[in-house]
């Protein structure tokens, strides 16, 4: 994948999860916090992941490997993770736009949450996180229409209608 369409995806990403929380802040606390299942029980502990994916991640490609993920009790509410979660891209942001395209296919390592040591290439790491991402907003959705909210679509061509 060409680095061009890694920022379109990035830029993707961050009006997508935008979307997501916005959806999010319109369900009460105890709506929020509430345990309905799947992968992470509640919207708190979904988003809390989603965030803490993106910014584990970020500290991988910058050198270091936390030992683990923020947790989902660090975030109150729907603002709190906002506002940790723009902080993140704003540094994403930053390290793409330094970044040189040609270490796309550098392989770059680090020490997983077990303790196991993994290495691919840096642009696949950078598609990672974007499906990643995609595929918790889809249990986003599902949560939020279990509470009885609206979602928002997050389809990559409203995006580009957005936009155009």
């Amino acid at each position: 994948m060409d680095f061009e369409t890694i920022r379109e995806l990035y830029g993707y990403n961050r009006w997508a999860n935008a979307r997501s929380l916005e959806a999010a802040s319109t369900v009460s606390h105890e709506d929020f916090i509430k345990e309905v299942g799947g992968s992470f029980a509640s919207l708190r502990g979904t988003l809390a992941h989603m965030y803490g994916a993106e910014w584990i991640w970020l500290q991988r490609w910058k050198g270091t490997s936390p030992r683990q993920l923020p947790f989902a009790l660090d975030f109150p509410d729907v603002e709190t993770i906002r506002s940790r979660w723009q902080d993140v891209e704003r540094e994403q942001k930053q390290f793409l736009d330094s970044l040189d395209p040609g270490r796309l296919p550098e392989v770059v390592s680090y020490v997983n949450l077990k303790g196991e040591t993994f290495a691919y290439p840096l642009g696949r790491m950078l598609q990672h996180v974007v499906n990643h991402a995609s595929y918790h907003r889809g249990q986003i959705t599902t949560l939020l229409r279990q509470l009885g909210a609206t979602p928002l679509s997050t389809d990559l061509l409203l995006y580009d209608d957005e936009r155009a």
